[in-house]
């Protein structure tokens, strides 16, 4: 019982004497903190950390920063933020602010003062919308609900604040799902999927300026959300460049291909513009052959009507000389001594006209025989075609390059085998030539002949011309025979030239789309090589400009609440929307104790 009572007289003792050294502690520590005020201090950097929450539908509600310096020197430090209320986290010091300036003595080491805003934006718009079933909903409806469940985020640019930290700033944005709730969850491509303890966790990455669209599906039961957290920091992370060598030594073995493909174009286009050429001289050589063939053909039967009638002259005149000589007369020999010289002309004119056809038809052969020598022996494989098609060359001008090609060799295979019966031709005029001119000679001999009857003996003369008149008449039939068969033969040569003729106009005419076509392949493939030509560098161009669009290693921080702050070293968001959560049951409260004072607890305590 004594040693209670000593106990409680060293307490009453200690009660006592406490409040005069609180008091005198206080008034120390005041003395300390206005002698710290009067010196100044000194801070290595200072960083921000703003918090921020925002209902479930995105509605900024309450905003603060905490700010972080780290003091290098004891003293008085300034900051500035447009603050409606401040509070020391370090210490028990007081914090002057006045006029958006922030005033306090700050210890050595780490320093921190939270600093609480009223409508201050963030530098984004944030939007979430909740559908369930299809349906749009409100959070304040979404409690306890079930069905197919549907989650839309959307991000954009706050034109109100400064553009820095939406250019430069990454949000992080990550759900946790109870899945006691959450089935089949199904995130948008941009969404991570990954385990945390029992729950799901949903992240998704925002980069600098992009605008962020967001969303989740999910089948619920008795829905409820926890708090959606956005992380915003900068993305001051360095990006290497890509080791691209072995993909720009692929390009440019392209680039040399394309380039061999388009010279090989080139010269497929210098070679088709002279086969064009050489074609059209063709053609034009072939026109003029076909009307010296034509102009022959339609001469034919009148040559076959002449050489008819003095083939029919020739019988009647040796027909007539046989029998009695004195029965013989010699004014129908006057008659055909008259006639003999008109024979003579028209035979005349006849090979005139046999060797001005043979000169004609000599040189529209040679000139044909050049053309096709000029048509190019090269061949075009199938694998040239595919080789065409695969430099993304227009097929259809590829496939008239292909089938000109073709009736090009088809052409000249037809030349070579009617070689020899063109070279024929040439032969049989020089013969008929011959043969004409032979008989216009005889038929010289046949009237010097009948001019010498005036002066020799009639009887012997006429036996001589008789049997030189047989000779001679049938010699006639039988040129005749054969001149019939020629004008036969030049009918048909003609007819048959006229379709080769209208082949080798229509070989002219694909030709000359052919080489058309190909300029246009040669204009493909030069644009195909101007635009691969610099592949490697543009490549190499891009990836730098996709690199520097993204790599904000450069960046430099600035203070979030004033541009008047310094040497910041980071500013930091930390935003979270409200939970949607089910109204929990009230419980019955228990009755306050009767509240007790100072003596009757110490009283209690020592008894």
């Amino acid at each position: 019982m004594m040693m209670r009572k000593r106990i409680f007289l060293l307490l009453m003792t200690f009660v006592l004497i406490l409040p005069s050294f609180l008091v005198h502690a206080s008034s120390n520590e005041n003395t300390k903190e206005e002698e710290t005020v009067k010196n100044p201090g000194q801070y290595r950097s200072k960083d921000e950390v703003v918090y921020a929450t925002l209902s479930p539908a995105g509605v900024q509600q309450e905003i603060y920063v905490v700010n972080i310096f780290e003091v290098l020197k004891e003293g008085k430090l300034v900051d500035y933020g447009p603050y409606t209320s401040l509070k020391n986290l370090t210490d028990l010091s007081d914090i002057q602010f006045k006029n958006k300036k922030v005033e306090f003595a700050a210890p050595k080491g780490k320093f921190y003062y939270q600093g609480n805003m009223k409508d201050e934006a963030l530098p984004w718009n944030i939007r979430i919308a909740y559908r369930l079933d299809g349906k749009r909903i409100s959070p304040a409806e979404l409690a306890g609900k079930e069905g197919h469940f549907q989650l839309d985020i959307y991000t954009s640019a706050n034109e109100k604040v400064d553009p820095t930290f939406y250019e430069n700033y990454l949000l992080q944005v990550t759900l946790t799902l109870d899945p006691d709730i959450y089935s089949n969850i199904k995130a948008s491509e941009d969404g991570m999927v990954a385990n945390a303890g029992k729950n799901k966790q949903i992240t998704y990455t925002v980069m600098p300026e992009k605008d962020g669209e967001l969303s989740l599906e999910a089948d619920v039961v008795n829905f409820e959300l926890q708090g959606i957290e956005i992380a915003a920091v900068p993305s001051s992370m360095s990006i290497d460049a890509p080791d691209i060598d072995g993909m720009t030594g692929d390009m440019e073995s392209l680039t040399d291909a394309i380039a061999q493909i388009n010279n090989g174009v080139g010269d497929l286009k210098n070679g088709v513009s002279e086969l064009n050429n050489g074609v059209a001289s063709l053609r034009d050589g072939s026109a003029q052959f076909k009307k010296g063939m034509n102009d022959v053909n339609q001469a034919s039967s009148q040559l076959v009507e002449g050489s008819s009638a003095i083939n029919n002259g020739l019988a009647t005149v040796s027909s007539s000389i046989k029998g009695n000589f004195e029965q013989i007369d010699l004014g129908e020999l006057e008659k055909l001594q008259a006639r003999l010289p008109e024979i003579a002309a028209g035979l005349d004119e006849a090979a005139e006209g046999f060797a001005y056809l043979r000169e004609n038809y000599s040189d529209a052969y040679g000139k044909i025989e050049e053309a096709m020598k000029n048509i190019p022996e090269y061949e075009i494989t199938n694998a040239d075609i595919e080789q065409l098609y695969a430099s993304g060359a227009d097929r259809e001008v590829v496939d008239q390059l292909f089938a000109t090609y073709s009736a090009a060799h088809q052409a000249k295979d037809i030349f070579d085998s009617a070689k020899e019966a063109f070279q024929a031709v040439d032969g049989r005029l020089a013969e008929v030539n011959g043969a004409i001119v032979e008989i216009e000679k005889t038929l010289g001999t046949v009237q010097q002949v009948i001019s010498a009857l005036e002066n020799v003996n009639v009887v012997d003369s006429i036996t001589q011309l008789q049997e030189g008149m047989d000779e001679f008449s049938a010699s006639y039939q039988a040129f005749h025979s054969g001149l019939v068969g020629y004008t036969q033969g030049v009918g048909k040569l003609s007819s048959s030239y006229n379709k080769l003729h209208s082949g080798i106009v229509d070989l002219s005419g694909g030709t000359n789309e052919l080489e058309d076509g190909v300029g246009q392949l040669n204009n493909g493939t030069q644009t195909l090589y101007d635009s691969t030509n610099n592949l490697p560098d543009q490549m190499k161009d891009e990836i730098d400009r996709m690199i520097s669009e993204y790599d904000k290693s450069d960046f430099e921080a600035v203070s979030f609440v004033s541009d008047k702050n310094e040497k910041i070293n980071s500013v930091q968001f930390v935003i979270k929307t409200e939970s949607i959560l089910l109204e929990e049951q009230e419980t019955p409260e228990k009755p306050e104790e009767e509240s007790k004072g100072f003596w009757a607890r110490l009283k209690e305590l020592f008894s």
